[in-house]
């Protein structure tokens, strides 16, 4: 490992059929030299080590380099998914090969963000199977899934993980100037985690709590009062670091 580089312990439960897939989508886009971060599945992983069994893997690009990695993959044999199934092409690209999604993406598809340099320069550096790559970094993560709240899926439990592990290291500041406006959807996910964990959210920074206009909570609750609320919202193990 270089210097810096995070120590994951889920890369070995990426199936080998899959690796071999996206293996193919990094070199393509190492040999035209487009820089790349990865996220999905595999930047939620980086910051909770809960894996989740995914058959697609997220490139986030400055949308300068889209047109160069869409043609570097073309010539490694991917195929436009739009074919199979349409899609918005104005903020995303859909790849496909052997069953397998790998999406280029420059911008939130709500339009919020565009990739710029601070993704790049917070991203967090890891090995995967021996490749040294990139992950968005966790603030930017949050941003995306923060505004993901659709009928049909919801990513506001990823939020709750990623703030419940990693309450000392996430750049607060940093998400306050990225939200600006939005700030209230962030006081959303604060206060449901209070609920869910008063004794995590106590961890959170004064700072946040001021910035938001919120109290910070005072009520403490056993161990299995706190499980008994994680399981009301879902039973399955969601807010700990999955056994892997």
């Amino acid at each position: 490992m270089t210097t810096g580089e995070k120590l994951i312990k889920w890369d070995n439960r990426i199936p080998e059929d899959q690796w071999i897939i996206y293996k193919q989508a990094m070199d393509a886009a190492n040999a035209v030299k487009v820089p790349f971060l990865l996220g999905g599945t595999f930047g939620l992983a980086a910051y909770t080590d809960i894996w989740r069994e995914t058959k697609d893997m997220d490139f986030f690009i400055k949308p300068e380099n889209k047109d160069k990695l869409i043609d570097a993959f073309t010539k490694a044999g991917f195929e436009d998914y739009y074919e199979q199934k349409p899609y918005d092409r104005t903020w995303i690209y859909r790849s496909t090969k052997h069953g397998m999604i790998v999406d280029i993406i420059w911008m939130m598809a709500n339009r919020r963000a565009v990739i710029d340099d601070l993704w790049f320069e917070y991203s967090l550096p890891v090995q995967l199977h021996g490749e040294h790559v990139r992950i968005i970094p966790m603030e930017e993560l949050f941003w995306c899934k923060l505004y993901i709240m659709q009928h049909d899926r919801c990513d506001w439990p990823d939020l709750l993980c990623v703030a419940y592990m990693n309450e000392k290291t996430f750049r607060w500041d940093h998400l306050f100037e990225r939200l600006g406006k939005d700030l209230p959807l962030l006081a959303s996910i604060i206060s449901i985690l209070m609920w869910v964990s008063p004794r995590k959210a106590r961890e959170l920074p004064d700072r946040l709590y001021e910035k938001l206009g919120i109290t910070k909570p005072l009520e403490t609750i056993t161990g299995e009062e706190e499980k008994q609320r994680r399981d009301f919202l879902d039973s399955r193990e969601w807010l700990t670091v999955a056994k892997l």
